[in-house]
């Protein structure tokens, strides 16, 4: 009896131990006690990425113990022993590296140059053969109002041609819901996500960059990172005496390894109020644009890591202007190097997710990486009811 008494204690305590806690952690500014979104935070035990959402929030699942690494480019890294994570909300404080001088790099090479170098063998690590498990969600909306949701869980096949980076694109599962008005632009309606991703990979945000027409039309800094001394960031803002110059580039770089570890490119406010509007019907005036890319450089893989992608804009119509918004994110939750078989059927070739009927085999968004906010997820569940 004491025996059996004894098996079962310990087949209790092994499904016990072997059940996975959920975690919550909120991050936030020390000194202004704000959320901090678009953070990293890297469970060091099972290699899974998150990204903090607007309300600075993460969660995630874990099975024994683990530290996590919680970082973004502003503040100083910080690492959570397990010991000290608590199953409810968890609050972590990063502090600002703002307040450090930034030392500016003083190099006799050009600094358009430097920048040719860089983006050149990011490139070229960036065109190989692997592929990359990717969650991807998009948000739709109109005159500011959320009209249409689409998630899912999917796989780009990466190859070389022509010395760049093409993608063989598989839905595991998605799901979409809303409706969209009929008098919608097809813009509306996503990004191409092959497109988007060879985007990120072959780096053609930069193409405006590497003419040599460009530095009549920008200025390029480049200072050591407050954070990280491995780490240089270069800004490069658009003259003021600009004539088509509009973007603003942030480019955090390893200038040993000459690889772009993120980026950013935004239309800033004053640039936006100095576009002509076009008054003609079927022209699209941009309101936003914002993207934001991270990468991956661990040994001797380098990979797409996270992107953030908003843009805006007025669409003329012939007796009203809409104003529509398309915010897209992405975020790796696998890198593998072995390609996957699959049948030419298989292959997804259409533009974006809502163009395919709902595959829902278990809850991957809980395990995307990405925590929706509680107004998203109010958003999320209100669509999905009206099916």
């Amino acid at each position: 009896m004491r025996r059996l008494i004894l098996i079962f204690i310990l087949l209790f305590s092994v499904d016990f131990f072997a059940q996975s806690t959920e975690y919550y952690i909120v991050i936030k500014d020390i000194e202004t006690l704000m959320p901090i979104e678009n953070a990293t935070v890297f469970i060091m035990k099972t290699k899974q990425t998150l990204i903090s959402n607007k309300d600075g929030k993460v969660t995630f699942e874990l099975n024994g113990a683990s530290n996590v690494q919680v970082s973004e480019t502003n503040y100083e890294k910080l690492t959570l022993r397990w010991a000290t994570l608590k199953e409810d909300q968890f609050v972590v404080y990063l502090k600002n590296t703002h307040n450090k001088l930034d030392e500016v790099v003083v190099s006799t090479e050009n600094p358009q140059k430097t920048l040719q170098k860089i983006v050149s063998n990011s490139r070229h690590k960036l065109a190989d053969s692997y592929r990359l498990k990717v969650y991807v969600r998009e948000f739709f909306l109109l005159d500011n109002k959320y009209s249409y949701y689409n998630d899912g869980l999917v796989n780009f096949q990466f190859s070389v041609s022509q010395k760049k980076a093409t993608t063989t694109l598989l839905v595991e599962q998605n799901r979409s819901y809303g409706l969209l008005e009929a008098d919608i632009s097809a813009d509306l309606r996503g990004y191409n996500l092959n497109n988007i991703m060879e985007n990120y990979c072959n780096l053609n945000y930069f193409d405006p960059l590497l003419d040599s027409k460009a530095k009549k039309e920008y200025s390029f800094t480049t200072k050591g990172h407050p954070n990280n001394k491995s780490y240089y960031i270069m800004s490069i803002v658009p003259l003021d005496d600009s004539k088509t110059a509009l973007d603003t580039y942030e480019i955090v770089y390893d200038p040993e390894k000459k690889l772009i570890i993120e980026f950013n490119v935004i239309i800033e406010p004053k640039n936006l109020s100095e576009i002509v509007e076009n008054e003609q019907i079927g022209a699209k005036n941009v309101t936003r644009s914002i993207v934001k890319v991270s990468y991956r450089a661990e040994g001797q893989d380098y990979y797409l890591l996270t992107a953030n992608e908003e843009i805006g804009y007025d669409l003329v119509l012939k007796e009203e202007i809409k104003n529509i918004q398309v915010r897209n994110n992405f975020i790796t939750t696998s890198f593998n190097r072995q390609n996957f078989t699959y049948k030419e059927s298989d292959v997804f070739k259409e533009k974006s997710l809502f163009n395919k009927k709902n595959k829902v085999l278990t809850k991957y968004w809980d395990i995307s990486g990405f925590t929706a906010t509680d107004e998203e997820k109010a958003i999320i569940d209100g669509l999905e009811f009206k099916l």
